[in-house]
């Protein structure tokens, strides 16, 4: 006789559900785990479990021209401190020196072009420094935001392909030079001027656009001059200049130089009245420190601190609290915008899959360039097809016994 076990139907229609789900979990891990990895036409960045997102900022550290290298260092080290997670890691800040000139440039840009791990950067400082070493970077995928190079042919319409990784939340020279040039000649009534370049991208185009803007409005420029970077015996450039009698030299070169023109154009017959005006590559405590008493009375454009928006306040009170010291130079703010910017973008095109973080380069690229009416400290930002993220507000302040005396900044432009 056969016996037959008959086992209840709910029974057996349970373990079915149970083996269905078991078979469909392995099936979803599988899956999961064999998730293919994110492809992107410029590369993509992996970053494991445990690790940070990594970004480099570059820029002059060292020599007399650091405070504008170090003053945009901390704007990003700010913004790190208030971003503090991104897409749930912590962000690793490394900085590379570009010394501001093109080879110090080129060999930073190198470096960070050969470190696979770095997601996005913020720099250079100098405009040589981003014309040295651009093309490095582009080539690697990479894209940089600069908070200071202001020279206009880095954003024209004619640059070529190695700055597609290149935008800046500074303004274009463009804008200074003419700004320049109607303080001059509107506000102050002046009719002569001559310049002084020092033979970097920054100082010799920002005296042409000056020059081509003064000639405009009607004035005229008697010599355009230029020294070599270290040199330190301004006398002979000077008295070139003197011998053709203008009523302000403009000057827009970097510290140390512009300290050594300041303190003795006085020494200068036929100098003792003339008005003497610089940019924002001396806008320091150490341009004046170097200068001496020498530099009271003095001009210096650079963007309008004023027209920032209410956010600056607050940023200032962290500058002064993590640095015990106001800021050393002129754009720190425009670092701590480029870093949110970069950071923003970051957010936008991550692709976590697991413990694992993906960066893709171009989708990065992509949304750095799109960015749009991003509320920034320096002003509300967007980004221009050939990198123009700035808001172009500039003022001219003036050097006065204060800050010959030890305190930094001016309190409030004198102009417009």
């Amino acid at each position: 006789m056969r016996l037959s076990i008959i086992r209840p139907a709910g029974r057996r229609r349970a373990s079915s559900l149970v083996i269905g789900l078991v078979v469909l979990g392995l099936l979803g891990a599988a899956c999961s785990a064999a998730a293919p990895a994110p492809t992107d036409r410029l590369g993509v960045v992996t970053i494991p479990a445990g690790e940070k997102i990594h970004i480099a900022f570059w820029g002059v550290l060292s020599s007399a021209d650091s405070v504008l290298g170090v003053d945009s260092q901390r704007g990003v080290e700010l913004a790190i401190a208030d971003q503090g997670k991104l897409l749930g890691r912590d962000i690793l800040l490394t900085s590379e020196d570009g010394l501001c000139t093109p080879e110090g440039g080129a060999t930073a840009a190198q470096k960070m072009a050969a470190d696979s791990s770095i997601v996005g950067l913020v720099g250079s400082t100098c405009s040589d420094e981003t014309v040295g070493g651009i093309a490095s970077l582009t080539n690697a995928g990479m894209t940089t935001i600069s908070p200071s190079n202001t020279r206009p042919a880095l954003t024209a319409p004619t640059r070529d392909a190695s700055y597609a990784g290149y935008l800046r939340t500074a303004h274009s020279d463009t804008f200074q030079g003419l700004a320049v040039a109607e303080f001059l000649y509107n506000e102050l009534g002046l009719r002569t001027a001559a310049t002084i370049h020092d033979g970097s991208a920054y100082a010799e185009a920002l005296q042409a656009v000056f020059a081509d803007n003064f000639t405009r409005l009607g004035g005229t420029i008697t010599v355009q001059e230029a020294v070599q970077k270290g040199q330190t015996d301004m006398h002979a450039v000077l008295t070139t200049i003197a011998a053709t009698a203008p009523e302000v030299i403009y000057y827009p070169i970097f510290t140390a130089e512009g300290g050594f023109v300041t303190a003795q154009a006085g020494d200068v017959a036929g100098l003792e009245d003339t008005v003497m005006i610089g940019s924002d590559g001396m806008f320091s405590q150490e341009l004046v420190n170097a200068a001496g008493p020498a530099a009271e009375g003095m001009y210096l454009s650079a963007p309008n601190f004023s027209a920032f928006q209410a956010g600056y306040q607050d940023f200032l009170a962290k500058y002064q609290a993590a640095y015990a010291q106001a800021p050393i130079q002129a754009f720190h703010a425009h670092a701590y915008d480029a870093a949110n910017i970069l950071f923003d973008a970051i957010e936008k095109v991550g692709i976590v899959q697991g413990d694992t973080l993906y960066i893709p380069r171009g989708a990065l690229r992509d949304a750095i360039y799109a960015t749009k009416d991003f509320a920034g400290i320096t002003g509300t930002l967007s980004c221009s097809q050939f990198g123009d993220c700035g808001a172009p507000i500039i003022a001219v302040y003036r050097v006065t016994a204060r800050e010959v005396g030890g305190q930094w900044p001016p309190v409030a432009p004198v102009w417009p």
